[in-house]
């Protein structure tokens, strides 16, 4: 998956960079699917806001989340987009091969 981490009135230091991208192999474990990823880190004043936007095949994932520290709104937004990516991937699995097979074993 190609990350691509991005600071908007921040500088984006190595260990913010480094936490983003562990944080994001959380995501890619759930969905193999990614092609890539955006991510804004943003400070106004004292909100500090992160928001990624995710490409996978079939359709894009988008997410943000503002609280006051940066590092727990990476933890937030990393959670709504885990949350987001296990949703996707069970409507993208099939499930009439279920009804399928519950029919010849009844049978």
């Amino acid at each position: 998956m190609n990350l691509n981490i991005s600071g908007h009135h921040l500088d984006l230091t190595a260990p913010l960079r480094d936490y983003v991208q562990l944080k994001m192999q959380r995501v890619e474990r759930h969905f193999d699917k990614m092609l890539d990823a955006h991510v804004v880190l943003t400070v106004e004043k004292q909100r500090h806001k992160a928001e990624a936007t995710v490409h996978a095949c079939g359709g894009n994932l988008h997410a943000e989340a503002v609280e006051g520290d940066m590092y727990a709104a990476i933890d937030q937004l990393i959670d709504r987009l885990d949350r987001q990516t296990r949703k996707f991937k069970e409507q993208s699995r099939d499930h009439h091969a279920k009804e399928a097979q519950k029919h010849v074993f009844e049978q």
